[in-house]
């Protein structure tokens, strides 16, 4: 019963500034303070929410299953294709990432030959690359793959070079002594010991990910949030503009709340050593 109580008032306190929040905004918009079309009020974005999320056409068993009536409304499908092209993207910066990061981390030649380009291309913005990516890889999902993954590099890899060579010499020192071969050293010590640095970066570059992608989705695709939240603000919807963007914002808390609990579950050892 205690932890019930204790659990509700966390949750309580969560929730305050939040519903302060909507209480003032549902009231500046009943008052007539702002435009509707500048500032629609919750009610009014919540309505569009419901009617943007739910599907087009009564459900019939004879058309399909449940599941896939379920998500064939607009806002499913656009938060779908959202996180397919985050996940693609992902993937494939980390896939290029997390090798390089390995091996400038772990040698001091590879680090010496590749760390000047990196330097220069990482503060370039995934968005300065639209131009390009357009060019190279024309309209649709390219582009977008391209520029997810590109965003989601640069953390991945400074990241994981940081882990690496953060690890203690005392370790590598001891393990040497104990005749233990370079593989060894490097699968065995360096790589578990820059896990929480790469698990970080990880947690960083899907964020990073999730971000690139509603500009991506805003510039050369016609599916997904980021496109439906452009569509909105050309027919001047701002209800739906809102509506996107509480769905964005929903989308990345579940994304870093998964990031944040596999990355406990995977650092299960390191977090009893801190213990």
């Amino acid at each position: 019963m205690n932890r019930l109580i204790r659990h509700g008032v966390r949750l309580g306190r969560q929730l305050l500034v939040p519903v302060l929040v909507l209480a003032v905004w549902e009231a500046i918009s009943d008052a007539g303070w702002v435009s509707p079309i500048v500032l629609p009020s919750p009610s009014q974005v919540l309505l569009r929410w419901i009617a943007y999320a739910k599907p087009a056409e009564p459900y019939d068993p004879a058309q399909g299953s449940w599941l896939g009536w379920a998500f064939s409304g607009e806002l499913p499908h656009d938060a779908v294709a959202s996180l397919i092209r985050v996940a693609g993207g992902f993937a494939l910066g980390a896939a290029l990432a997390l090798p390089l990061g390995l091996l400038m981390g772990a040698s001091r030649i590879v680090h010496e030959l590749m760390n000047p380009i990196v330097q220069i291309l990482r503060p370039i913005p995934p968005i300065a690359y639209i131009p390009l990516a357009i060019l190279w890889f024309g309209l649709g999902n390219p582009p977008a793959f391209f520029l997810i993954s590109l965003g989601a590099f640069f953390p991945v890899l400074m990241n994981t070079i940081a882990g690496v060579r953060s690890v203690d010499a005392i370790y590598l020192r001891a393990a040497r002594n104990l005749g233990a071969p370079q593989s060894t050293l490097f699968w065995r010590i360096m790589v578990p010991a820059a896990m929480p640095y790469i698990l970080a970066g990880l947690r960083i570059g899907i964020g990073v990910a999730f971000i690139v992608v509603i500009v991506a989705e805003m510039i050369a695709v016609n599916s997904g949030l980021g496109y439906r939240i452009l569509e909105a603000r050309e027919y001047f919807w701002s209800d739906k503009v809102i509506a996107g963007m509480i769905s964005i914002g929903i989308a990345g808390l579940g994304i870093d709340a998964f990031m944040n609990r596999l990355n406990s579950w995977l650092l299960r050892w390191h977090r009893g050593m801190e213990g």
